[in-house]
C-alpha cells in the first residue's frame, strides 16, 4: 500500500508540530493547517487519506469543516478531535461523516491505533474496488488502443484464436508492448470468460516456490507445508493460466509444464494422484526463444507445444502512427485519475513523442503522459513537461529541418512530418551516394540515429 497522506487541522502549534514529527517518523506524509480555511485549501490540493479535524478553530469551526470536506470527497476518512467530555459534539461529528473521534488530551498510542484501523479499512476498500472494477470492466479487444495496420492485424488474429478455446498461445514482444492486455482480451472473448483468469510472473518467484505455486503441494511436502495447497492450475479450472516471462522457468518445471500441456493432468508436490485439469495456457516472454533453445536453457519440445499459435506484438517504434491515439487515451485516463482538465497535448510536444525511440514501449509512454499530467499547470501539455531526453530531440531536430531545405527543398503545404522526414533522409542518401556516415553528417544526426530512422521508414 502507498504511503498514507495525513492532514491535521488544529490551531494549536504544539499539536501540529507533534503530529508532523511523530507521524513522519512512522513514514507517513503529513500536512498541517492552523485554520479551517487553510485546511480546506490543503484538502482540495492534496486529497489526504485521513484528516484530523479539531473542533475549536479560528474562523470556520470543525463541524463545518467536516461538512465541506464530505461535500468534496464523500469517501474520505475523518477523525474528529474534541475536548474531553464533549460527547454531544462528537456524536454530531459522526453524524456529519467523521469515522472516528478522539478526546483531548490524547496519547500518540491512541493516534497510531486509529490510523491502523483506518489503514486496514482503506486496504480492504481498495481490494473490493479492484475486484469490482475487474469484474465490471473486463478487458476486451475494444480496450486495445491502436489503428495501425500492424496492430489491427494482430487483433484480428487474436480474435480468431480466442474462439478456439483449448489452444496454447505464446505472446512474444519487448517489455511494455501490452502482452498481458492481449492475454486478458483473448480470455475474455473466449467461451472461458466466465471462468478464472489466473496469472503468474515466472521471474518474480524463486525456483523452489514457482513449482509449488503452479502445481500445489500436499501437507508435509516440505518444512513449511502445514496443509494441502492447490496450485494455480487447479484454481484456474475451466479458465486460463497466463504464464508471464515463461522464458525464466527452470528445466525441471519445463518438463512438468510439458506434461500438463500434453496430458491435461497435474500432480501436486509429494502427491501420488494425477488430477485432470481443463485449462488454456497463454505464455508470454520478451526473450529470444530461439536463442534460449540454442543455449539449452529452454526445451525445444516445450517451445513448439506453446507455439500452436504465436503472436508477435511489435515495439511501439514500429507503429508510431498509434502514438497520438495512445497519448490522447492516457491523457483522458490521467485527467480523470488526478481530477485535472487538460484539454490537449501541444502539437510540438506531440511531435517529440512521435520522434522518440520508446525503448520502454507503451508502458513508457503511459508513464510519460502520467508525469506530464502531474507537472502541467495549464490546460495544455507543453514540451517542457516531457522528460529531458525528449526535449533534447527538439534541438536535434533543428539541423534536420535545415537539412530538409538543403537536400530536399521545401515541401507542399499539408505534407506530414512523417513524409518530410522520410523524404529528407532518402534525398540525403541519394546526394551522398548511399554513404550513411556522410548522410548522417549532412542531416546533423548520428549514424546510429540515421540507421534507426532508415529501419523505421523501411529504407
Amino acid at each position: 500500500m502507498q504511503t498514507l497522506k495525513i492532514l491535521v487541522i488544529d490551531d494549536e502549534q504544539l499539536i501540529r508540530w507533534s503530529f508532523e514529527k511523530k507521524l513522519k517518523a512512522q513514514g507517513y506524509s503529513v500536512f498541517t493547517a492552523e485554520s479551517g480555511e487553510e485546511g480546506l485549501q490543503l484538502f482540495e490540493s492534496q486529497f489526504p487519506d485521513i484528516t484530523f479535524v479539531d473542533n475549536k478553530l479560528p474562523g470556520i469551526q470543525g463541524l463545518e469543516v467536516i461538512t465541506r470536506i464530505r461535500a468534496m470527497h464523500e469517501d474520505t476518512n475523518i477523525v474528529f478531535m474534541t475536548a474531553y467530555g464533549s460527547i454531544d459534539t462528537a456524536v454530531k461529528a459522526m453524524k456529519l461523516g467523521a469515522q472516528e473521534y478522539i478526546n483531548k488530551p490524547f496519547s500518540f498510542k491512541e493516534i497510531y491505533a486509529i490510523i491502523d484501523i483506518i489503514r486496514e479499512k482503506i486496504s480492504v476498500n481498495n481490494e473490493v474496488q479492484l475486484l469490482r472494477r475487474q469484474h465490471k470492466e473486463k478487458v476486451t479487444f475494444d480496450h486495445i488502443v491502436g489503428r495501425s495496420p500492424e496492430i489491427l492485424k494482430i487483433i484480428q488474429l487474436s480474435k480468431k484464436i480466442a474462439r478456439i478455446n483449448t489452444t496454447t498461445i505464446l505472446l512474444l514482444g519487448e517489455s511494455g508492448t501490452g502482452k498481458d492486455l492481449f492475454a486478458h482480451a483473448i480470455h475474455n472473448e473466449s467461451s472461458r470468460a466466465s471462468k478464472p483468469f489466473v496469472t503468474i510472473n515466472c521471474s518474480s518467484l524463486p525456483e523452489t516456490l514457482l513449482e509449488s505455486e503452479l502445481f500445489g503441494h500436499e501437507q508435509g511436502a516440505f518444512t513449511d507445508a502445514k496443509k494441502l495447497k492447490k496450485g494455480l492450475f487447479e484454481m484456474a479450472e475451466g479458465g486460463t493460466v497466463f504464464l508471464d516471462e515463461i522464458g525464466e522457468i527452470n528445466q525441471a518445471t519445463q518438463v512438468k509444464l510439458l506434461g500438463v500441456i500434453e496430458n491435461r493432468v497435474i500432480r501436486r508436490i509429494s502427491g501420488t494422484a494425477d488430477i485432470p485439469v481443463d485449462i488454456r495456457i497463454i505464455a508470454a516472454t520478451n526473450k529470444d526463444m530461439k536463442r534460449s533453445i540454442e543455449e539449452k536453457t529452454f526445451r525445444e519440445d516445450l517451445y513448439y507445444r506453446l507455439t500452436v499459435f504465436r503472436i508477435i506484438i511489435p515495439p511501439l517504434r514500429e507503429h508510431t502512427e498509434d502514438i497520438p491515439l495512445l497519448s490522447d487515451h492516457f491523457l483522458r485516463y490521467f485527467n480523470s485519475r488526478f481530477r485535472k482538465n487538460i484539454q490537449m497535448i501541444d502539437p510540438a510536444a506531440k511531435q517529440l513523442l512521435e520522434m522518440y525511440n520508446w525503448p520502454g514501449n507503451i508502458r513508457e509512454l503511459r508513464n510519460v503522459i502520467e508525469r506530464a499530467v502531474i507537472l502541467e499547470t495549464s490546460d495544455i501539455i507543453h514540451a517542457e513537461s516531457l522528460p529531458a531526453e525528449m526535449v533534447k530531440l527538439k534541438e536535434e531536430q533543428k539541423p534536420l529541418q535545415r537539412a530538409s531545405e538543403e537536400v530536399g527543398g521545401f515541401f507542399a503545404e499539408g505534407t506530414s512530418l512523417y513524409d518530410i522526414e522520410k523524404q529528407t533522409i532518402i534525398t540525403a542518401l541519394k546526394k551522398t551516394s548511399q554513404n550513411q556516415t556522410r548522410a548522417a553528417r549532412l542531416l546533423g544526426i548520428t549514424r546510429d540515429t540515421l540507421r534507426y530512422k532508415m529501419k523505421k521508414y523501411s529504407l
